[in-house]
């Protein structure tokens, strides 16, 4: 086993927060909700239960008004259990990061400020280390989406990765939102893409999960990790796949 294994490099379970519930969205769209459950707590627990190690935790509430709404439930969650956290979604100043490590989560992940304001992202690599820091590059149609995919920024996926890693990124989860939530595969050359032209990137992919073969096949192309939503909660993906897969890639 691999015991030296880092953060990130993992199959990770989303947790989406709006309202204090556990939710997912379908391509972004915040009217396309469906709530899974009420106390986002008892998912935590109920994934931790079932062998899942790493969390990603956004507050969607948080990323569209560009506050965050849900410390209350990082605390709880990182309290009661033993999940290595990454917290996202409307993180904005560096009382905001010290926040999330306050309260237990082990990893920021940053989205906006990375076009808004990328002198202060780039302090906090320096600040924090890289490894603390976690940036979601969220994708629409090769352009990248910021402020809870509500704003579209015209500038390339390949071009906006090349200027952060320069900047000192190192960790990106990037979502491709034609396909988060749709259950309908994930877009395998763009991975593919982003691991061609920033090799030493650790990249985790996210959106369109719907088997355990998407996740395998997104490991094998060199993604660190592969974070499930909507596949989990609606048992398209069973626990007992993750953990043979974990097993069968030593990512246990």
């Amino acid at each position: 086993m691999n015991h030296n294994k880092k953060y990130n490099n993992d199959i990770i379970i989303a947790i989406d927060l709006i309202d204090n519930k556990c939710v997912r969205l379908t391509k972004g769209n915040f009217n396309k909700k469906k709530i899974y459950h009420d106390d986002p707590l008892d998912v935590a627990l109920f994934l931790e239960d079932n062998g899942i190690t790493r969390l990603h935790l956004v507050d969607l509430d948080g990323a569209r008004m560009g506050k965050v709404m849900h410390w209350k439930i990082l605390e709880k969650i990182a309290k009661n259990t033993k999940l290595i956290i990454d917290f996202g979604g409307g993180i904005h100043t560096e009382e905001d990061i010290n926040n999330v490590f306050n309260n237990g989560g082990k990893m920021v992940s940053i989205g906006s400020i990375a076009i808004k304001n990328p002198i202060l992202l780039k302090e906090w690599i320096n600040n924090y280390g890289s490894e603390k820091i976690l940036l979601g590059v969220d994708v629409l149609n090769n352009k990248i989406a910021i402020n809870g995919w509500t704003k579209i920024y015209n500038i390339s996926i390949l071009d906006f990765i090349k200027k952060k890693y320069t900047d000192g990124v190192k960790n990106i989860f990037c979502t491709d939102i034609n396909k988060d939530g749709s259950l309908s595969g994930p877009t395998f050359s763009l991975y593919e893409k982003i691991k061609k032209n920033f090799f030493n990137i650790k990249l985790i992919a996210s959106g369109g999960i719907s088997k355990i073969r998407d996740v395998e096949k997104l490991l094998k192309l060199g993604c660190s990790g592969v974070i499930i939503g909507k596949a989990i909660y609606e048992n398209k993906i069973l626990f007992s796949e993750i953990i043979n897969l974990k097993e069968k890639m030593d990512l246990c």
